[in-house]
């Protein structure tokens, strides 16, 4: 079985120079996540023209396709050629790269999403990171607050404590998320894996597997 994928290196190929270095500070790719507002702020601050600021704390790339019914909270950062559809929701501390899919009554809070990364159908992600071209399939959501309220913790070879009270997943690049699942708090998908709709996940999923339910999962094969 290939590995679990729970480092930066290991989980994205390709970031965007604006939040690059960020990533580059930190081991685990959760380190991030109770950064991101400092992010986006700072990239809005430091904003040399490269982006339109289309109303306060809001800036926009090239080629944006923003539907009259989408909701945007500052500060958010919107990268080029994403296309924004009716209903969304997007209520603060938000980076989207380019080539993003946000789609109908989907919800973002508090979360990153690397190139071309999809959420098209009423999905939720809050407190998160999405790789690139990593794919939720419709009503697919990441559930960030465990029930009882204590902090997180990553279920991998070990338990690894994030002291995070609020973090959704980690969801690696070219990642596909079947219709319906749930993303339990602290869940870390691994690169190139495919999970079975109406799954329910808990803990870290190796890199090239097909996930069948929440503990079984086998490597992919090459065809």
């Amino acid at each position: 079985m290939n590995k679990y994928c729970l480092k930066v290196e290991d989980l994205f190929d390709d970031i965007p120079k604006d939040v690059e270095k960020y990533f580059r500070q930190v081991d685990y790719a959760w380190e991030i996540i109770p950064q991101i507002k400092d992010i986006v702020e700072e990239i809005i601050k430091n904003n040399d023209g490269e982006y339109e600021m289309i109303s306060a704390g809001v800036l926009v790339g090239k080629n944006v396709k923003i539907d009259k019914n989408a909701t945007i909270i500052p500060p958010v950062v919107i990268g080029n050629d994403v296309e924004i559809r009716p209903g969304a929701y997007i209520r603060g501390n938000v980076y989207i790269a380019d080539e993003c899919v946000i789609g109908n009554s989907t919800e973002l809070k508090n979360c990153i999403l690397l190139r071309h990364a999809q959420v098209p159908h009423y999905n939720y992600v809050g407190d998160s990171i999405l790789g690139n071209r990593a794919h939720l399939g419709a009503g697919a959501i990441c559930s960030n607050l465990r029930s009882d309220g204590k902090n997180v913790v990553v279920h991998a070879d070990k338990d690894y404590k994030t002291n995070l009270r609020k973090f959704g997943a980690i969801v690696g690049d070219l990642a596909d998320v079947g219709c319906g699942s749930v993303l339990n708090p602290g869940t870390v998908i691994g690169k190139n894996t495919q999970v079975y709709p109406l799954t329910m996940l808990r803990g870290a999923y190796p890199e090239n597997s097909i996930i069948k339910s929440t503990r079984v999962f086998v490597e992919k094969k090459e065809v």
